[in-house]
């Protein structure tokens, strides 16, 4: 893929969020009130879990308790079953209900809004901080989850190893205003036709853009 591609392709992928929809948390986003608390532990829960858990599990979370404060008072036991079944789901119970915590006592029930502070978080990595930044707050960062670092490196667009790699490739290359979108245009590209194995090839709109890096087999 040459780096000059990149325009067309989101164009094209930008597109195909009309035929797919937004993943859970990229909707929140584009609610007329944005909340941040609430992307923050939906983008927790999301982890390594199914769109289709994700958003039940949020809801079902929120109707017990949708502020820090609320949050932090909950039983353990209550955001288990309420998250339940997401991948992990103690771990990030356990999480969620320290996050709050920490976000009363350290910042004015606040969700903050950058990298450096997120990070300080229970539960919050690299991923999660980007995305909140992003959807949450507005501002510049990239989300690079698995979908954005198998296919960026299938394109060709960039040669890296793991997703940190990723993001500090593409900070140093893609230009900034595709940085908030990347994300959701990707995930949900990756969910239905960059697939891990076996991607869609036939069915991808920037078929003619892509290296197709490290694809022995496609549909």
């Amino acid at each position: 893929m040459r780096d000059s591609d990149i325009h067309t392709v989101m164009k094209l992928l930008e597109k195909e969020l009309e035929t797919f929809g937004l993943p859970p948390v990229s909707a929140m986003a584009e609610e007329d009130v944005v909340d941040p608390f609430r992307i923050l532990v939906s983008t927790i829960i999301s982890a390594r879990t199914k769109d289709e858990v994700t958003g039940p599990a949020t809801e079902r979370l929120f109707a017990l308790a949708d502020r820090p404060e609320t949050m932090r008072k909950l039983p353990e036991e209550k955001i288990e079953k309420a998250v339940y079944p997401a991948g992990f789901y103690r771990t990030k119970a356990k999480a969620i209900r320290k996050a709050a915590g920490e976000l009363v006592d350290r910042f004015g029930s606040r969700v903050p809004d950058t990298i450096e502070e997120l990070l300080t978080l229970p539960g919050v990595g690299r991923k999660t901080a980007n995305l909140v930044v992003t959807l949450a707050h507005n501002k510049a960062g990239i989300c690079v989850d698995t979908h954005v670092h198998r296919i960026t490196n299938r394109w060709g667009y960039v040669k890296t190893k793991t997703p940190h790699e990723t993001e500090q490739a593409l900070r140093a290359k893609l230009p900034k205003k595709h940085w908030i979108a990347i994300n959701t245009i990707l995930v949900t590209h990756g969910q239905n036709i960059c697939k891990p194995i076996s991607p869609l090839c036939s069915r991808c709109p920037v078929f003619r853009c892509c290296d197709r890096a490290g694809v022995t087999k496609s549909r």
